[in-house]
């Protein structure tokens, strides 16, 4: 390739080619061309590549009535906006950006035209979510030229971009789409050609975690939302998030992905979302998904089971996990309940215990509890806004009562869970750490790109492995090793990212040399 064929990023002079002309080629095109490229517009639908000119001028039109686009660089980027009916008149530009359906044998079909019509210098680039850029560009003449350019809906707002090089792009080629998305506004990470690349690989865990969940019937799917929106801070729960996106969206893309990567077990999807799609209970666009929503699309409340609520006299806490233990200390000393000092709980306390990755009734038997008085309560996450309480298969109704009285004595909510291993949020957060120590390991993409893509990709309140270092790398190995030893599930087994890390006292973000 020519390098000197292509403008700088930055360059007035660059032409960048959009193919597709949906919501999300209407948002490429929309930063391409306020970034100051002129932009070409086509779509195989008839007249859609006008509408999508129209749409975008009203989008700058409204932007300059709130303040936020100056009116001379509004009609200057309509200016550079145009429509080219025919594929042909694609013909010179630099960059050629196609966001058409997700279908390997369309996206190839037109690959093979593209590499006819554009300039042999051009840039040929995928916003494909989920295809394999090799595959995209297997055939061609030149694959050395075609790369993954992967942006989020709605593009203007999500402030990052995928860019991935197939096993035969050049690494010019991607070095200048990490710029050219830079140049756009976006934060541009570099991934290799594997399923999911960065944001979709790393978002495996919160979903099909949450519905494991939801399988083994720990929670309920508000109980299970409240729990990992309030404690761990998430901002919308699983179910809610699944109903956002559509489960004819987020159902075939988990399947892909396990499917991809040779039925790996993390990424293993769950029979129920497969049962709703079949149902046709898709999430806020058919009005019922996990939860049910009014003709506004407003979801339809559901309320936590009701438990009743009585002060103990007093508890015993157990010491296995002292740091654990102090944090539990304090929610039962501001309800002013006493905690028992001795070794051994009294007759009547009530019994609590502070899991790591195990369930109430392993860390009850271990310590000789009475198994009707024990409860377990999620202690490494956040306690302010939210509590945890979990039962073991024995425990009775009046001393889940003082439990839930001791935890919400102060106003805040008590949800309460089935027995499980890792509680809800230790095992969904350990389950996406997890994922993001194996591809750091995999070398799919540098550990700070990998928190950077997520954070700004998938919202989450950190980045996982930067979440990781927060809870302590081995506290996460140790959840997971609890995990994988008691539901003997290999979903679970550490990656060695995070044990050699954990083992030598060394940051999840440490490389080697």
């Amino acid at each position: 390739m020519q390098n000197s064929f292509l403008p700088q990023p930055q360059s007035r002079e660059l032409v960048v080619g959009l193919v597709g002309c949906g919501v999300m080629g209407r948002g490429i095109a929309q930063i391409a061309v306020l970034a100051g490229a002129q932009v070409r517009l086509n779509d195989s639908r008839e007249g859609a590549a006008a509408a999508a000119r129209q749409e975008l001028l009203a989008t700058f039109g409204k932007l300059v009535e709130k303040g936020k686009l100056d009116k001379t660089a509004a009609d200057a980027a309509a200016d550079r906006l145009h429509v080219c009916a025919p594929l042909q008149d694609l013909a010179g530009c630099h960059v050629i950006v196609e966001a058409i359906v997700e279908d390997l044998a369309v996206k190839k079909a037109l690959f093979s035209s593209l590499e006819v019509i554009a300039g042999p210098d051009a840039i040929l680039a995928t916003n494909t979510s989920s295809l394999p850029v090799t595959a995209i560009a297997a055939g061609l003449q030149h694959p050395e030229r075609v790369a993954g350019f992967h942006f989020f809906n709605p593009v203007p707002l999500m402030k990052i971009v995928e860019v991935i090089g197939g096993f035969l792009t050049k690494p010019e080629i991607i070095d200048y789409l990490l710029a050219l998305g830079h140049h756009w506004g976006h934060s541009a990470v570099r991934a290799k050609d594997t399923p999911g690349f960065i944001v979709n690989h790393a978002g495996r865990g919160y979903g099909t975690e949450g519905l494991r969940v939801l399988t083994e019937g720990i929670a309920s799917v508000p109980v299970l939302d409240n729990i990992l929106r309030d404690t761990a801070g998430f901002r919308l729960g699983p179910c809610e998030l699944l109903d956002l996106t559509g489960l004819d969206v987020s159902h075939p893309v988990m399947e892909s992905i396990y499917h991809q990567y040779y039925e790996e077990p993390r990424f293993r999807p769950q029979v129920n979302t497969r049962q709703m799609l079949t149902a046709g209970a898709l999430g806020r666009k058919t009005g019922h998904g996990f939860y049910r929503y009014g003709a506004d699309g407003k979801k339809e409340a559901i309320a936590e089971p009701a438990h009743a609520a009585q002060l103990p006299s007093t508890v015993w806490l157990s010491r296995e996990r002292p740091e654990l233990a102090e944090r539990v200390a304090e929610l039962i000393a501001a309800a002013g309940v006493s905690i028992e000092a001795s070794a051994r709980p009294s007759d009547s306390a009530l019994c609590v215990v502070t899991p790591l990755g195990e369930d109430a009734t392993t860390c009850c038997a271990r310590e000789n509890l009475d198994g009707r008085r024990t409860v377990a309560v999620e202690s490494l996450f956040d306690a302010r806004r939210r509590r945890v309480v979990m039962t073991t298969p024995a425990t009775t109704s009046d001393y889940l009562a003082m439990a839930c009285g001791a935890f919400g004595a102060n106003g805040i909510p008590v949800s309460v869970i089935r027995d499980s291993a890792g509680l809800v949020a230790q095992r969904v957060v350990a389950h996406i750490i997890n994922i993001a120590c194996e591809i750091a390991q995999q070398e799919i993409a540098e550990p700070a790109d990998i928190d950077r893509a997520v954070t700004l990709g998938l919202g989450y309140p950190l980045g996982p492995l930067a979440w990781g270092d927060a809870l302590g790398p081995n506290t996460v190995l140790t959840i997971l090793k609890n995990l994988e030893q008691q539901t003997g599930d290999p979903r679970y087994r550490p990656s060695p990212w995070l044990q050699r890390r954990a083992l030598l006292g060394l940051s999840l973000h440490h490389k080697e040399i």
